[in-house]
């Protein structure tokens, strides 16, 4: 390996010819060259020049947005009543609602979360005496709307928890399903 600059200098110059040679022959081995220079769109295989929109070359410029109207003013606030001098009477409690078999937490039937029970209200069930006089034929119509919930009636059986919930057998609901949650 020459150890000065003079002695590299013809090393340098095999270099620089061996990467023009290289250059060249890649650029003479490319099958297609651009022959239009001026659009810069045809290829020297014969393809007429790139299709334009002539549409859209002659159509009128976009008009200018027109300018946003003045907002009409606020109106003046009505001036507030005075404060009487005596309070109202605080209203009574309002009673708690009776329990009713007409809108059961349906969320107490194991394998039934929030999303299913969304489901079953949008058909109309919304109590575990509707779900525990289900027939073979109710159920399988309607685990035909569950969608990726299908299957899941007979699965945790929701009939037999259903019919356990209306009859208040809690201990044996909870024997065969769990805590009653």
């Amino acid at each position: 390996m020459p150890a000065t600059l003079p002695e590299a200098v013809p090393y340098i110059l095999i270099a620089v010819a061996i990467l023009i040679a290289f250059w060249l022959i890649l650029r003479a081995m490319r099958k297609t060259t651009v022959v239009d220079r001026d659009n810069g769109d045809v290829l020297d295989e014969g393809a007429a020049p790139a299709a334009r929109n002539q549409a859209l070359i002659d159509a009128p410029p976009a008009k200018a947005p027109e300018p946003l109207a003045e907002p009409a003013p606020e109106p003046a606030p009505e001036p507030e009543p005075a404060p009487t001098a005596t309070p109202a009477p605080a209203p009574a409690p309002a009673p708690a609602p009776a329990p009713s078999s007409e809108a059961d937490d349906l969320r107490k039937i194991k394998g039934l979360g929030p999303k299913l029970v969304a489901l079953l209200k949008e058909q109309g069930i919304t109590s575990f005496a509707q779900i525990a006089e289900w027939s073979d034929e109710d159920v399988a119509r309607i685990d035909a709307t569950l969608g990726r919930f299908a299957g899941r009636i007979e699965r945790d059986q929701w009939v037999a928890q259903a019919k356990l919930l209306v009859t208040g057998e809690s201990s044996e609901f909870s024997q065969k399903f769990g805590n009653d949650g």
